[in-house]
């Protein structure tokens, strides 16, 4: 089901959108723009399409999003959430799409989202690009309670502005921003958000992933430790690794352009 709009917040004209069904009947919110080859952007926990909206016109060619179950234009079905049905909900937009194969990028809670793409549906990813994320479990590094506690109390969202971005950088691009989550999520869709990405654990299908991978981290990212990075790069077969000298969990936002031109370059 597809309709056609004007998104001037993209920067790049004209964005087709329109709806998948997922297995279980949820309705899954998805936009397009621009023509080629197709590359998928995941975004980060209760975060919807929105998360890309300063960085979706550095890709050339095609680039698909996905409002996660739970946010955006999507339904927000009040049951179990899952990275992993995430991943099924990414291949039922792709089909509705008809796209075979694509490059997929993820970041945050859409990088483990876009391991369980890349593990479990191999034909279908071209490139893999993981950015601040982590193959959770046992393995994974997480952020501190301390940090946990921070982002449950009165000051959260300024609490995660500053776990996004440094200071500096703050000082001279005041927002908003679009990656301090979806405020229009019900409240049990944010708790089934927390949930799917606090359980993620990857790690036995990491090996698994056949398609060329770069893994992209900020050094100073307290969200999710930069030490997932290497973590990541040591587990999936021939990945590459690099990481951003001084910057935070939204590196793909405060490094641009660098960044995009780093994923770019490994796409080509």
């Amino acid at each position: 089901m597809r309709l056609a709009y004007t998104n001037n917040n993209v920067g790049m004209g004209s964005m087709e959108s329109g709806y998948a069904l997922a297995a279980d009947g949820t309705r899954l919110a998805y936009q397009c723009a621009g023509t080629g080859r197709p590359l998928m952007l995941l975004a980060g926990q209760s975060n919807n399409h929105t998360w890309w909206d300063r960085a979706r016109a550095d890709f050339p060619g095609s680039t698909v999003t996905m409002d996660y179950r739970g946010t955006g234009a999507s339904d927000k079905p009040d049951v179990a959430y899952s990275t992993r049905g995430f991943a099924d909900d990414a291949i039922a937009v792709l089909d509705e799409l008809g796209i075979e194969q694509t490059d997929l990028y993820g970041t945050s809670m859409g990088g483990r989202t876009a391991q369980w793409v890349a593990a479990l549906y191999p034909e279908r990813v071209r490139r893999l690009v993981l950015g601040c994320t982590s193959p959770g479990g046992a393995h994974g590094y997480e952020r501190t309670n301390d940090i946990r506690l921070a982002l449950m109390g009165p000051d959260s969202q300024e609490v995660l502005a500053d776990l996004m971005y440094t200071p500096a950088w703050r000082a001279e691009n005041p927002g908003p921003y679009t990656t301090l989550g979806d405020p229009d999520m019900p409240p049990h869709a944010i708790r089934r958000h927390l949930v799917a990405s606090n359980k993620h654990d990857a790690w036995d299908v990491l090996g698994q992933i056949t398609a060329p991978t770069l893994v992209l981290h900020g050094a100073e990212d307290e969200l999710s430790p930069a030490a997932n990075a290497p973590l990541l790069a040591d587990r999936i077969p021939h990945a590459k690794v690099h990481v951003f000298p001084g910057a935070r969990h939204a590196y793909f936002d405060e490094c641009r352009p660098l960044a995009s031109t780093m994923v770019n370059e490994f796409l080509a």
